[in-house]
């Protein structure tokens, strides 16, 4: 059975950049339905995503990613589809890898695109960021998770049914994967390009604490 397929990009003043993402993702998977998720821009974000043949979501002011894949899960489940691919905006997710995270809900229930740490691009910092983060959200879910950081990622219907991730900013991606795994989803990754493009609507201090603070919650608790 053909499975039917959403991709939700969400995206704030991404105008430069959220047409070529969404014309990437139509000729990489011709069937699927793309949600963009305009959370609160100010710019011609909307309508150059509209142009590009997405199917635009305004949100009436900034609320956050978490809050703006969440608008997207909804829309995508209320019509049906079986499979959410996420992306970001911003041109650092290449679509030509959407089918290669799509084939791998073959083996899994959640495909995440992995980037590569060494060798590339990604500074220092974010190397030992994001194996850190990834290593105690692997240890939180109960699962290795290789790239806890990266938006790209599929996952089946199933998962986006069953859990109810918290927070409305960078915290429910790192949410998302520590409930699934926690009851059971299976979570794998494959190899994407690491590519840095505009600089990331990610806060250092406001959302690191926001991540932090939610990991800190779900942490197993040792056995009295």
């Amino acid at each position: 059975m053909t499975r039917r397929v959403a991709c939700v990009i969400p995206a704030y003043q991404a105008a430069a950049t959220v047409g070529d993402v969404v014309r990437g993702v139509r000729r990489a998977l011709p069937g699927a339905i793309v949600h963009v998720i305009d959370d609160g821009s100010s710019d011609d974000t909307a309508s150059r995503a509209g142009a590009a043949g997405a199917v635009v979501l305004r949100l009436g002011r900034n609320e956050g990613k978490g809050a703006a894949l969440r608008a997207g899960f909804d829309r995508a489940l209320a019509n049906g589809s079986d499979v959410v691919i996420t992306l970001d905006a911003d041109a650092q997710h290449d679509p030509a890898f959407a089918p290669m995270l799509l084939a791998g809900l073959d083996r899994a229930d959640i495909v995440i695109g992995e980037r590569a740490r060494f060798g590339t691009r990604m500074p220092m910092q974010r190397r030992l960021s994001n194996a850190l983060s990834s290593a105690v959200i692997g240890l939180c879910a109960g699962c290795r998770i290789g790239d806890a950081q990266s938006g790209y990622r599929a996952i089946d219907a199933r998962v986006l049914r069953a859990v109810d991730p918290v927070g409305d900013r960078y915290e429910f991606e790192t949410d998302l994967l520590i409930l699934a795994g926690r009851q059971g989803f299976r979570i794998t990754g494959v190899p994407v390009p690491t590519i840095y493009g505009p600089p990331s609507h990610f806060r250092p201090l406001a959302d690191t604490r926001r991540v932090a603070g939610r990991i800190w919650r779900r942490l197993p608790t040792p056995l009295s």
